[in-house]
């Protein structure tokens, strides 16, 4: 599973905090606690304590590891501390708050009242908490290439490629990176290649840098033609123009008087650039989208009748609410407006009982949303009853569907939206051709497509539209710019915790996001200061 885990910085203050001394003013201190389960809360963080003030600003940060794919629920509680003892029980609780990390991240920062209990407000006291990722973000970016480089095979000429090496700490050279080979070939022009900075020389300019350049050869591995060694601001001078190098086999160094070198490595360009990481766009003002698909086709069964995927049992469950409250309940707090488009597809709709792929669960075409994940669980609900379940099951009209939207934000040109259709189906796929060209041409946009199957089928089609095991292809033969489909069948999660099923699908996203506008090089709406280079 792809852990979308970096560490994330909270810088906490307050205003207005109530005093508790008598006397003087309350010395405070913030702690941050993450629920584990139920109601139990685990300690991750304090900032230190500051001395009679109710308007503190904490200089200590609090460090937390931020996933996407999870729903991390935070509480921030202010004390004032009037001993020495580590434990907080014994000092005066002034106000806290309960939110979310995607929260946090999502709005960059977040001001709340402080309360003393549920519904009881601490005064006039507030928290805010501002986020910021932990992370160089720099990479190095090179393009290489050798002129007049020794012969080292007998029958043809050599088959080159490049090897960096940096210098730990200890002296021993630890490789960083390795370039493909090109065959027979002494000028050879190596692709550009990107190394992130803290890899390539442990973010110091300074540091040793060893470059090697060996011929591949099947029988014996490789066989090295030259080297060089020189600092990393040396071929950073390759910003503006090219650096050459001479390139030095130190045995024909040795033997020979005469020997001048092996040839020449040119460095064409050497720069260093911003890479941006899911939570760069978060946090710089990108929307997550989001929008349902549910299948309400007659293979699903008669909703009346208990073995029907869209029965409702007792106690208001089935594998489809189930699935939009785990899967919805991340994504929503990426979505500032919190109106989700939601729609039924393979039914006969009301009044006059055409088959649609398309409609809306509300029956309001022109405004197809329901207000948060609640509204699309009632629109569910209320349409249940309303439609005939019929088919078939096609799939690219609601992918069309989105893909229009999608495409209008691509036209922008900015990371502002992207957009997560969730479709729930019981995988008895008609349309699978359209589907394929749909998904092609959905992965030239901001958007992912997740599948939920529910039920007993077989699900071979909905794997072959996960491109895992290969690109995905249109009917014509035209491949996916990228993979944004993440398919899971539900029954693999019945008896795991509720979480399992939204980490599993959601764990992709956060990749697919950042590829797609890594494939634009569109940086963030709103660039963090000290990244605006």
């Amino acid at each position: 599973m792809a852990q979308c885990v970096t560490k994330v910085e909270l810088s906490i203050s307050c205003e207005n905090l109530i005093d508790k001394d008598v006397g003087s003013k309350s010395d405070p201190l913030c702690v941050l606690l993450q629920n584990v389960g139920g109601d139990q809360w685990a300690e991750l963080d304090r900032t230190e304590k500051i001395k009679n003030c109710q308007k503190p600003e904490f200089s200590k940060k609090l460090l937390i590891d931020y996933y996407f794919e999870k729903v991390q629920k935070l509480k921030f509680g202010v004390y004032d501390i009037d001993n020495k003892s580590f434990d907080l029980n014994d000092d005066d609780y002034l106000g806290g708050v309960e939110c979310t990390l995607g929260q946090i991240v999502s709005s960059k920062t977040l001001t709340r009242p402080l309360e003393l209990k549920k519904g009881k407000p601490a005064g006039k006291g507030t928290i805010t908490i501002s986020a910021e990722e932990i992370k160089d973000t720099r990479v190095v970016s090179l393009e290489i290439e050798a002129q007049n480089l020794d012969k080292k095979d007998f029958l043809g000429k050599s088959d080159p490629f490049l090897e960096f090496y940096k210098q730990s700490d200890g002296g021993k050279w630890q490789l960083v990176y390795r370039s493909e080979v090109i065959k027979n070939n002494l000028n050879p022009c190596w692709r550009k290649f990107s190394v992130p900075l803290q890899t390539f020389c442990g973010g110091d300019f300074n540091n040793p840098i060893k470059v090697s350049v060996s011929d591949m050869d099947d029988s014996t591995s490789s066989d090295l033609i030259g080297e060089f060694t020189c600092i990393t601001a040396k071929l950073l001078e390759a910003r503006n123009h090219v650096v050459e190098f001479e390139c030095i086999h130190p045995g024909k160094k040795q033997k020979k008087k005469s020997y001048k070198n092996s040839g020449i490595v040119r460095i064409k360009s050497c720069k260093i650039e911003t890479d941006y990481s899911f939570l760069d766009y978060v946090m710089g003002g990108c929307q997550i989208n989001f929008t349902v698909g549910i299948d309400f086709t007659g293979s699903n069964g008669d909703p009346k009748s208990p073995d029907s995927l869209h029965y409702i049992s007792p106690n208001g469950i089935n594998e489809y609410l189930t699935a939009i409250w785990s899967v919805g309940n991340v994504v929503q707090d990426y979505d500032t407006d919190k109106l989700f488009p939601a729609f039924g597809f393979g039914a006969q709709v009301p009044p006059n009982w055409q088959v649609s792929h398309e409609f809306a669960l509300n029956f309001n075409p022109n405004n197809p949303y329901c207000q948060g994940i609640q509204g699309i669980v009632d629109a569910y609900r209320l349409a249940l009853p309303q439609v005939r379940l019929y088919g078939p099951t096609n799939f690219s009209p609601i992918l069309n569907h989105v893909a229009r939207f999608a495409a209008q934000s691509a036209q922008q040109g900015t990371a502002a939206q992207y957009y997560v259709l969730l479709i729930i189906t019981d995988g008895e796929i008609t349309d699978l051709d359209q589907t394929r060209q749909a998904i092609v041409n959905a992965s030239k946009l901001p958007m992912s497509v997740i599948i939920v199957g529910v039920g007993d089928a077989d699900f071979k089609a909905m794997e072959f539209l996960d491109g895992d095991n290969g690109v995905l292809k249109s009917l014509t033969g035209e491949p996916a710019a990228r993979d944004i489909v993440q398919f899971v069948p539900f029954r693999q999660f019945l008896s795991a915790p509720r979480e399992a099923l939204s980490q599993t699908v959601l764990a992709e996203v956060p990749k697919q996001l950042v590829s797609y506008y890594k494939m634009h090089g569109w940086a963030p709406v709103k660039l963090p200061g000290a990244k605006q280079e």
